[in-house]
């Protein structure tokens, strides 16, 4: 199996917001919005066949509709419902990280002629594509709501995140082409001349701190970790120290996601929340998580030092 059909359920998807931004002519930046979710829905139901140089004029498009005629983001008006406030709602949310761990760990054990149906990163993502679905009929469930009225609004929260959907998408890409740059190299030879790599705990100390930090400056942690990763987990803390490469790079990626936390650059995470609350405070949502984020940030070092070599 591929991800082919997790690809068409996106594309599918974004082809109906597209429509719908089409068909109201009151919509805000109406062409824009429906040529940049219309091309987005192609690239994911037929990119597997396109040319690769269609396939980047259609990027390309993306980019160009987002820079110049797709609108960041509005707020949105809460939609009025008997359940809302109430605390069974976060059963849903609890039930997609439950059934993607749980799926995640039996799915590598479905086989067909004694071969698994899905190898490497696909349990995960089906696990998480089916967890999602399931969390929609729960959700549908208990507010007795129609499928068509979960389709629109969250048709209405992705429209209104707009073209920051895809900023976890495009800086992991930046995080690899940086890796291939030999950038992580590059950081280490500078981090190497200012501290002892060798000495073991400045090593994970370096790691955990360079994790967070470059994911501060770049915007999320799937951009640093690659950077990081290659510069100093595996040349140092892997093949010098024999740390265990699972918590290396799972703990790693916690501490990256503490500088998440921390920055503006993490638009989609921290500046959005922001615009669709319409707060007032720009900054509003990072300064409530520093306080959560800097302890976190300091569990994690001490968990590297301790479970990476045990």
């Amino acid at each position: 199996m591929s991800l082919t059909p997790i690809y068409w359920l996106l594309g599918g998807y974004f082809a109906l917001i597209a429509v719908r931004a089409w068909r109201d002519r009151e919509r805000p930046a109406r062409i824009a919005r429906a040529g940049f979710f219309a091309m987005l829905s192609l690239l994911y139901l037929v990119g597997d066949w396109l040319p690769p140089a269609l396939a980047g004029v259609g990027v390309l498009a993306i980019a160009l509709i987002a820079g110049f005629g797709l609108p960041l983001m509005s707020a949105i008006a809460p939609a009025a419902n008997g359940a809302a406030g109430h605390p069974r709602l976060l059963l849903p949310v609890l039930a997609i990280p439950a059934i993607t761990i749980m799926l995640t760990l039996t799915l590598p054990y479905w086989r067909i002629d004694d071969k698994p149906v899905l190898g490497g990163h696909l349990p995960a993502l089906f696990g998480l594509t089916c967890a999602c679905l399931l969390a929609l009929a729960l959700a549908l469930r208990l507010t007795r709501e129609k499928a068509a009225l979960a389709l629109a609004r969250g048709g209405d929260l992705v429209e209104a995140i707009g073209w920051a959907i895809l900023l976890p998408l495009l800086l992991a890409v930046l995080g690899t082409l940086f890796s291939k740059a030999g950038v992580g190299d590059a950081l280490a030879r500078a981090i190497g001349a200012l501290v002892p790599l060798d000495v073991r705990w400045v090593a994970v100390v370096a790691y955990g701190l360079g994790m967070a930090l470059l994911t501060m400056a770049m915007g999320n942690a799937f951009a640093a970790f690659p950077v990081i990763a290659g510069g100093i987990g595996l040349p140092f803390l892997m093949q010098v120290h024999g740390a265990d490469p699972a918590p290396l790079a799972a703990v790693g990626m916690l501490s990256g996601y503490c500088g998440t936390l921390m920055t503006p650059m993490a638009a989609n995470f921290n500046l959005v929340p922001v615009a669709l609350l319409d707060l007032k405070d720009r900054n509003a949502v990072i300064r409530a998580q520093i306080p959560t984020a800097i302890p976190l940030l300091a569990a994690n070092l001490m968990l590297l030092g301790v479970l990476c070599f045990r």
